[in-house]
């Protein structure tokens, strides 16, 4: 509790405690035991505080009254602690001295019983939920009964009666009462473990509803998964037993369910529990899944595959969106995306709470996955409002009402807009003068954008330049654009198009001086689950039962998952903004190492209970229009900085000067608006040193004599510029 040394010393003089020290302030806020700053005017006058502590009062005899059977049983268990107490101490052989004192003894109990009844509703011990007890909430026993004790000691020296009762009386006293008052707080925990071992022990003649599962990993979430398993009333998942990773825990026991060996003990384990009558039949991974990656559990999935035990794992505990209010037991099938997890960055909640609580923010491409996906964890960090600008009128409606569900509370108005139309954006941005700026929407589908160059164009480079110029002129404090690892060495005019966006916003960001917007930029690659990448199109094959096509055996690709590629991109921009970090660099979340496409259709056949080449055949099919066969994260003329972001990257390009750009982007608007898809994509290759076309793609028909020449585009480009409406 924050109370302010003024403050206090204030409160003390106006009730009259002028002998209270700091030291003994600190003692009274710790024993008041709230977290929260107190609910008084500055400073606080006599009435505010009579009125806090009765309601603090009120609040602990009703938490008494609640529990008023357990209450009545400390009460009982404290008398008799103490009768134990008094025979333990004195020896009762029936001499007159031992008589005297044991009825002494019996005067003050019903004093200590007095203490013990104002003591324990004080101390916290009814408003915990006892099933749910950790070591904090049996260590706050502990202290009840200290308190209670020096209570009893410190009265017995007021009245006099040191002297004539034994002070070992209230040691003793202390040592037998606690295992009391906790015998009936663990009910719930026994209760528990009985269930599970109980479970455990009549697993073969378990009824037909009950899942035998085997676990695999011992660690933490193996443990919070079995607790939660001991809590459910009709369990569907019965634990037979446990691989743990490493070899020597055989035996061990975790909460009553035994520790069978390691993970190359898989068959012979499987082997045993069939024969006993309880083969498991699912799997379920209790730690990380990033492990597949060695040979060991890789075998595992295999033999497992072969046996037909379904592979599982429990659904993740703790996300940055805003936690579901019920607790349910379920599982969820391995997902290529758990073949990718690697170590999380530690991620600063803090500084992302710091960015967006109480702001205005306005998402572009709100209804894509990325977009999608910032805004929910956005509008779990409580801010002012959310404006969500979206080209598509379903997705715009789904993650409306998806925010509508989860969070009601959160101020929000959706358009239907599209970032092409300047006009239509200043008049959001003047309505609502957002803070901060996300801006996901993109075109972002390689070989499409390859045959529509003009839309490319319109949409990547002059929509965020539509939308970098309005979040300038409101005002905003940060433009956060979200960018892809294709533009490094850009073979595709997708690449291309985003490259020139991160120019525009690099010059911009350069512009500006300290106290001006921060326009940023985050590069990140493939992200999976999006809709029109890998996993839905080997989803769609997998279920007409294959092929699954690869576009080239060696072929790789970096990937994160949706949530990791937002909560690193907000974690950037909070650094970006809140320390001025990396004025005009661009941030490259780190992806860890790139994965063939090959390698990820193979275990996706494996995980979904075939074989590959065999039941489901992989077809080689040759890559598309703008594809590479790697992709990278740095270009050739790019330096490379170190960045105290964890799990980010830092890029500075070579810039290129503000009013070029304008000038160069006002050329393209005018080709792009008047269809000249040939203009368009030798005018990227003229403004656009390093851009390569893939061959086969529409650079390559322009260098082959189809479009100008690169000098040809250039004069082009630079005469349509000057001609197009500023």
């Amino acid at each position: 509790m924050t109370i302010e040394i003024a403050h206090a010393r204030t409160a003390s003089s106006s009730l009259g405690f002028h002998a209270i020290p700091l030291k003994g302030a600190a003692i009274v806020r710790h024993m008041l035991n709230g977290p929260a700053p107190l609910p008084w005017p500055n400073p606080p006058g006599r009435a505010e505080v009579y009125a806090y502590l009765r309601q603090r009062f009120v609040n602990r005899v009703r938490a008494a009254w609640a529990s008023r059977w357990l209450y009545a049983t400390d009460i009982a268990m404290a008398g008799c602690a103490f009768l134990l107490a008094a025979l333990v101490r004195l020896d009762l052989d029936g001499s007159a001295s031992a008589a005297e004192r044991f009825r002494l003894l019996l005067g003050v109990l019903p004093w200590f019983l007095l203490i013990c009844g104002l003591v324990f509703p004080f101390t916290c011990l009814y408003r915990r939920n006892w099933r749910y007890a950790s070591v904090r909430d049996l260590l706050g026993v502990v202290r009840a009964v200290v308190i209670t004790s020096l209570g009893f000691v410190f009265c017995l020296f007021v009245v006099g009666q040191m002297d004539a009762i034994p002070r070992s009386i209230a040691l003793i006293q202390t040592a037998i009462l606690v295992p009391l008052l906790l015998a009936p707080r663990m009910r719930f925990k026994f209760a528990d473990t009985r269930r599970l071992r109980s479970a455990v022990a009549a697993a073969p003649a378990a009824g037909g509803d009950s899942v035998p599962v085997l676990l695999i990993g011992a660690g933490d979430v193996a443990d919070l998964y079995l607790q939660a398993l001991q809590r459910e009333e009709g369990a569907r998942h019965r634990p037979v037993g446990i691989l743990d990773r490493v070899a020597g825990t055989e035996g061990f026991l975790l909460r009553g369910v035994p520790i069978l060996g390691s993970l190359g003990d898989f068959e012979t384990v499987v082997a045993d529990l069939t024969a006993r009558g309880c083969k498991p039949r699912h799997l379920i991974f209790t730690e990380t899944v990033s492990g597949f990656t060695d040979p060991d559990t890789k075998a595992l999935i295999d033999k497992a595959d072969q046996l037909g035990i379904a592979i599982s794992r429990p659904a993740p505990v703790l996300e940055l969106r805003n936690p579901k209010s019920e607790n349910r037991l379920d599982l969820r099938p391995i997902e290529l995306t758990d073949l990718l997890e690697r170590p999380q960055a530690a991620l600063d909640k803090e500084a992302l709470r710091r960015m967006i609580e109480g702001c205005r923010v306005v998402v572009t491409g709100a209804g894509g996955s990325i977009g999608r996906e910032l805004t929910l964890q956005v509008a779990a960090l409580r801010p002012a409002e959310i404006v969500l600008i979206e080209n598509s009128e379903y997705n715009l409606y789904a993650v409306d009402m998806e925010l509508s569900e989860t969070f009601p509370a959160v101020p929000r108005t959706a358009y239907l807009c599209n970032v092409r139309d300047a006009g239509r954006l200043g008049e959001i941005f003047d309505r609502h003068r957002p803070e901060l700026v996300f801006h996901a929407a993109a075109l972002k589908h390689v070989p499409m954008v390859e045959l529509n160059p003009c839309e490319g164009i319109l949409t990547n480079v002059i929509g965020t330049r539509n939308v970098a110029d309005a979040a300038r002129r409101c005002g905003a404090r940060a433009f956060v654009q979200i960018s892809t690892d294709k533009v490094v060495n850009a073979t595709s005019v997708m690449g291309a198009t985003k490259r020139l966006a991160e120019l525009y916003c690099q010059a911009l960001d350069l512009a500006g001086t300290q106290d001006d917007a921060r326009f940023m930029t985050v590069r990140f690659g493939n992200v999976l689950g999006s809709s029109g990448s890998l996993i839905p199109l080997f989803e769609r094959q997998l279920a007409r039962g294959g092929p699954l096509t690869v576009t080239d055996p060696a072929m790789t690709r970096y990937f994160m998952t949706i949530r990791e590629a937002v909560e690193l991109t907000l974690q950037a921009s909070s650094h970006g903004l809140e320390k001025g970090l990396g004025r005009g660099e661009i941030f490259v979340l780190d992806m860890g190492e790139p994965i063939r496409i090959v390698d990820m259709a193979r275990r996706m056949i494996k995980l979904a209970g075939y074989r590959p080449d065999e039941e489901i055949k992989i077809e080689i099919i040759g890559c598309r229009p703008g594809e590479k066969l790697f992709e990278e994260l740095f270009d050739t003329h790019e330096r490379r900085v170190a960045s105290p972001v964890p799990g980010v990257l830092g890029a500075i390009p070579d810039a290129v000067p503000l009013e070029d750009l304008q000038q160069a982007f006002a050329g393209l608007q005018h080709l792009a608006a008047t269809g000249d898809m040939a203009g368009v994509v030798a005018s990227i290759a003229a403004v656009l040193p390093s851009y390569q076309g893939a061959p086969g793609n529409a650079a390559a028909a322009v260098r082959q004599g189809h479009a100008p020449a690169t000098s040809a585009a250039f004069t082009s480009l630079t005469a349509a510029a000057a001609a197009a409406p500023r």
